[in-house]
């Protein structure tokens, strides 16, 4: 096979795989390198050029230029190398071309093993382009098979497959094979097995980015999310504001006929969002993410602790605190505050910060 016909094999390759002429060449590249090297100890000497308007490969060795050669491999006298560059002196460097025999050799012996490294080299490159940025996101994955003992699930996402652990599941998730499903990336790291995933279900910002795309008015800020609190499969609550007087952010997150919150609650697993206005008001605020209880009155015991108290009508308590302190306690990491709950005319008071 001659020069041209080598890269047109390459471009035609590049179409098969999908991915770019340049990053099968990169990969081709780096490989011829690997391969050469191992003729010369395997040090960082050698290094490979590759020209495909040319449709030319160049391979050389970079050398010290030496009075008296004590390593063949690194070094070379300076005789020998005024035949490469006949300016060379002993201290600098000179590049030595190998033969195109020589190249020619290296390609016979070890051509489908550089060809391999390159295609994995090229896929690599392009899958960690695509999946960098989907890190700290929400992406559609494809449910390929579930474990009918642990439940994990193997999913995939583009060209990667990850698993999808239970415990990084809802507790209603029952996913089957063909499912497509919202998932959050919250890491992307490298492998021996390549590019990696760390991906969940149960992280607080996958409620947040799962609103922000069902709500046009988050993408300029007309609407902003400003916190979120969240117990994973059961409920959330989400403080919204908006920077236009006009706009209310509540209705906004909910949609005309609930459509809106109500695609976030169905790809959730049934998860209840409870929307809140947020204030910069600490009462205010404080007593609109004790929803859906109806609050009295709300005191600031301490600016610099963060602590407060809370008074509800007496019918309102159970309500305000919520299964288990489930209410009270996603009020009090939603806010940031300690809230103290009593009720209106009795004496009992029910802590809960965060």
């Amino acid at each position: 096979m001659n020069s041209k016909d080598f890269f047109e094999a390459v471009r035609l390759l590049g179409a098969e795989k999908g991915v770019s002429e340049d990053a099968l060449l990169e990969g081709i590249r780096k490989a011829i390198v690997t391969a050469v090297k191992a003729d010369y100890a395997n040090k960082d000497i050698v290094f490979c050029e590759i020209d495909a308007e040319k449709s030319n490969i160049s391979v050389f060795v970079r050398k010290n230029v030496v009075d008296e050669v004590t390593d063949s491999v690194t070094q070379v006298s300076v005789d020998t190398a005024k035949r490469f560059n006949p300016n060379a002196v002993a201290g600098e460097s000179v590049d030595i071309a190998l033969e195109t025999r020589e190249v020619s050799r290296i390609a016979a012996s070890k051509g489908k093993h550089i060809l391999r490294q390159a295609i994995i080299e090229a896929e690599q490159n392009k899958i960690r382009a695509e999946f960098q940025n989907k890190e700290r996101e929400v992406v559609t994955a494809k449910v390929i098979r579930v474990d009918p003992v642990s439940r994990d699930a193997v999913v995939e996402i583009g060209k990667i497959t990850e698993r999808l652990p239970r415990d990084e599941q809802l507790e209603k998730d029952n996913f089957k094979e063909g499912d497509l499903v919202k998932i959050y990336v919250s890491d992307i790291r490298e492998s021996a097995k390549g590019i990696r995933g760390k991906i969940t279900r149960r992280a607080t910002d996958f409620v947040k980015k799962l609103i922000e795309a069902q709500v046009p008015e988050t993408t300029d800020e007309v609407v902003k999310i400003m916190a979120v609190s969240r117990e994973p499969g059961v409920r959330s609550k989400v403080a919204v504001a908006s920077t236009d007087a006009n706009v209310d952010p509540v209705g906004s997150c909910i949609g005309q006929d609930r459509s809106r919150i109500n695609s976030v609650v169905e790809m959730l697993s049934g998860e209840k969002i409870d929307l809140i206005k947020y204030s910069e008001d600490p009462a205010e605020f404080v007593a609109a993410a004790l929803a859906p209880s109806k609050v009295i009155n709300v005191e600031i015991l301490s600016q610099d602790e963060r602590s407060c108290r809370v008074t509800v009508p007496n019918d309102q308590l159970s309500l305000a605190i919520g299964n288990s302190g489930l209410n009270a306690r996603l009020a009090a990491r939603l806010t940031g505050w300690k809230i103290d709950i009593r009720p209106e005319t009795e004496e009992k008071v029910i802590n809960f910060d965060e």
